[in-house]
């Protein structure tokens, strides 16, 4: 394993900068891509047909026309790098120019060769970080299965081991490491919405509870940007009598290592959490409404750290509709307006949770109407991935979500609903860029709104 990349208090030089003295460098960045090459990497690239399919499957490039969006084009580097020292003919060419004098026999042409520079790795950054949320449809529509959205977050170890990536990632990689929280929130800014929420519902946000039944992770998103989540499942486990906490310890349920690709701070934020259920003794662990935040700490996590969870993960969607099963979850009147859903994609894509939501859906809404390709076929609304962190990358990514206002035009709802933060903000945003005139709503809110009053 390379040491850690970014820790607390590092300067991170940007792409461009001398990268020597702050430990970046093209050896450092080529030797993290080397370690990525495991047998799924080389079996994809030996398998792929060069068919293009991907592309039709990725908004970024479906709404540019761009071929550089190619979802496999944008491994190129790795790809080379992976040709060259790990097959055969790569090997035997490498051999030959160091041995033979091309030039003089008239092979030179022949046996050239791409070299991964420092400048390709700068130049292939935009494309890893700007036009990729690693949402996977891609993968889904290869013909040969090959994971390409697994191959882009390999390839980003090589790019931040090298300095290259995006400013937003590294400050909010640094912020994350240094104060728990990629938007740089400490507890006393959740403090002061858990008296907000107190104050509103007349109920208790319990902190540090000892052996309750869940741990509660946030979203620095949603405390900033939505704090109806917090105020709604406060009713809705009061309400279910579910016993859960928050944790002073770590809150942050995002994990901005895996968006910018260092398995270093990946496994440092995963080692909080996991601290954090320990000290409490709570079996179960929730990952609020955000897709991203789910799959760090429920699938990539224990291989971060290296070692099983003694705790289960859930998002809260997969509690929700468990408490509704159990009967736990009453509820009285519908939403008489026409309704839509978005499907983030590593809730449904990547886990599997599609038909929860929709159960919920279903105690709520009078008329609710899917959009055409959803599920695991949705398409990404452009902001996963770190996209959403990278300013730079603000004018792409609304390019992209012109493939789900489509998708909304078509059923003509009135609101949408998610149960992702970022998703969410993607989608407030992209619809008024395209002066759409549709509401956005969580799906835990307005279970929220719907509860039957519970009778002390």
């Amino acid at each position: 394993m390379t040491e850690a990349v970014l820790t607390p208090g590092a300067d991170i030089p940007e792409s461009g900068t001398d990268q020597s003295a702050g430990g970046f460098s093209l050896a450092r960045g080529l030797n993290a891509l080397r370690e990525e090459m495991d047998a799924p990497v080389a079996s994809f690239f030996s398998s792929c047909v060069h068919c293009g399919l991907c592309a039709t499957a990725c908004p970024f490039y479906v709404e540019t026309g761009d071929p550089k969006y190619t979802p496999i084009h944008k491994l190129e580097p790795m790809r080379i790098l992976w040709e060259q020292e790990f097959t055969f003919w790569g090997k035997l060419k490498g051999t030959l120019r160091e041995k033979l004098p091309l030039e003089k026999i008239g092979l030179d042409k022949l046996l050239a060769g791409k070299q991964v520079t420092d400048d390709m790795l700068a130049e292939w950054e935009p494309l890893l970080y700007d036009s990729c949320t690693m949402c996977g449809r891609c993968s889904m529509v290869c013909p040969v299965g090959n994971d390409i959205q697994y191959m882009i977050r390999k390839a980003r170890e090589g790019q931040v081991a090298s300095g290259h990536a995006p400013e937003g990632l590294i400050a909010a990689s640094v912020r994350a490491v240094n104060t728990g929280s990629p938007m740089g929130l400490k507890w006393k800014t959740l403090d002061v919405q858990i008296k907000h929420v107190e104050q509103a519902t007349g109920l208790e946000v319990p902190i540090d509870k000892q052996g309750a039944d869940y741990l509660v992770l946030l979203s620095s998103m949603e405390i900033i940007n939505f704090p109806e989540y917090l105020e709604a499942i406060t009713k809705i486990f009061h309400h279910a009598g579910v016993t859960w906490t928050l944790s002073q310890q770590c809150f942050e349920a995002t994990n901005a290592g895996i968006q910018i690709g260092s398995k270093d701070i990946a496994a440092t934020l995963v080692q909080r959490v996991v601290d954090a259920a320990e000290q409490l003794g709570v079996k179960k662990v929730i990952s609020p409404e955000c897709g991203h935040a789910y799959t760090a700490i429920r699938w990539e996590g224990p291989n971060a750290i290296k070692r099983a969870y003694p705790f289960e993960v859930f998002h809260i969607i997969e509690v929700l509709d468990q408490l509704r099963a159990e009967g736990r979850i009453k509820t009285e009147g519908k939403e008489d307006d026409r309704l839509s859903m978005h499907d983030p994609c590593n809730l449904a894509r990547k886990s599997g949770v599609i038909q929860q939501q929709r159960n919920l859906m279903d105690l709520v809404a009078e008329e609710f109407v899917d959009l055409k390709e959803h599920g695991k076929m949705q398409w990404c609304c452009g902001a996963g991935g770190g996209v959403s962190s990278n300013e730079r990358a603000e004018e792409l990514k609304l390019a992209a979500f012109k493939k789900k206002k489509a998708q909304i035009e078509e059923v003509e709802p009135d609101r949408m609903v998610t149960m992702c933060a970022t998703c969410r903000t993607q989608l407030e945003e992209g619809l008024e860029e395209y002066t759409m005139d549709i509401p956005v709503v969580g799906l835990t809110e307005l279970i929220a709104d719907h509860l039957v009053e519970r009778k002390e």
